[in-house]
């Protein structure tokens, strides 16, 4: 079986529930602790085997491929002055690690900048990572595991995965809920163990009695190649868009999908507050790594 080595990550967001910050400086670019959010997605999908990162954006947000790229000038200055190390920690992505940039044009939503990726992506098949979604790199390898397994659940039979966590009853209304195919089927509430299962469909942001489980759409997902088909054919819907969903419940349809439970915590890069509590909790980490 052919190893997943490309991952999706669409960047081309305004940020808007990120405002002022993001004004001028792409949210997937603010820093949590002393690096940018999206630097720890990267790390995250390395650590899981991925080679090709594909970054779906425009026009504004080339700063974030700047990020990624050598910046020889400085990196010369750095060593003139003696600081190789400092120098050799800002180019630390692998030699064998790539960084490609594609604009997606007009913005009609996350399907549609998936679709964007398939003139690099091709016929592979690939992850995604969503940028607001951070994974908790304190925990071991609790963060880089969830990817690495839903690349070999996806291995065995070759259903694309969608990573969900348990949510608390009062959050259920702010996310995508999963609804399995065996609904009696036990879940918990451990966070310290991956579990995969088939999914039936997703409801979005339902009220708590109408909810077909407790499991929220993390953003993070694991596609079969054939996504793209589905992608290319589907109608915009809300808000003129062409929804990510819509295309992923073809895919259950005709060839299944599984859910996998994830290990760890996340954090919402993209919302207000989130990111503040964040920012807090990896500059605390850092810190105390430090001594």
């Amino acid at each position: 079986m052919k190893k997943i080595t490309h991952a999706v990550i669409p960047v081309a967001g305004f940020g808007t529930r990120m405002l002022p910050l993001s004004k001028s400086v792409p949210k997937e670019l603010l820093p949590l602790g002393n690096r940018p959010a999206i630097h720890y997605v990267v790390e995250e999908a390395i650590a899981a085997g991925i080679k090709h990162i594909v970054l779906v954006g425009h026009a504004q947000k080339s700063a974030i491929e700047d990020y990624f790229d050598i910046n020889a000038e400085l990196d010369t200055q750095l060593r003139h002055k003696g600081k190789d190390e400092l120098a050799d920690s800002l180019n630390w992505l692998p030699d064998d690690v790539s960084v490609s940039m594609i604009r997606q044009g007009r913005a009609l939503g996350l399907g549609h900048a998936v679709l964007a990726a398939r003139p690099i992506v091709g016929d592979n098949d690939f992850a995604v990572l969503l940028p607001d979604v951070v994974l908790d790199p304190f925990t071991g390898d609790m963060a880089t595991d969830n990817l690495a397994f839903m690349l070999a659940e996806f291995a065995k039979d070759q259903h694309s995965q969608i990573l969900v966590e348990q949510v608390a009853d009062s959050d259920v209304h702010k996310y995508g809920i999963a609804k399995l195919v065996d609904s009696t089927t036990e879940i918990g509430d451990s966070t310290d163990s991956n579990a995969s299962f088939g999914v039936a469909g997703f409801v979005e942001k339902p009220d708590l009695t109408d909810a077909p489980s407790r499991l929220a759409v993390v953003g993070r997902y694991v596609f079969s190649n054939q996504i793209f088909d589905y992608l290319a054919n589907t109608k915009a819907s809300v808000g003129g868009e062409i929804q990510l969903t819509d295309a992923i419940d073809a895919l259950i349809s005709e060839s299944g999908v599984n859910v996998t439970t994830m290990r760890g915590d996340s954090y919402d890069a993209g919302d207000m507050q989130s990111y503040m509590q964040a920012f807090i909790y990896f500059a605390e980490q850092q810190l105390a790594s430090k001594g």
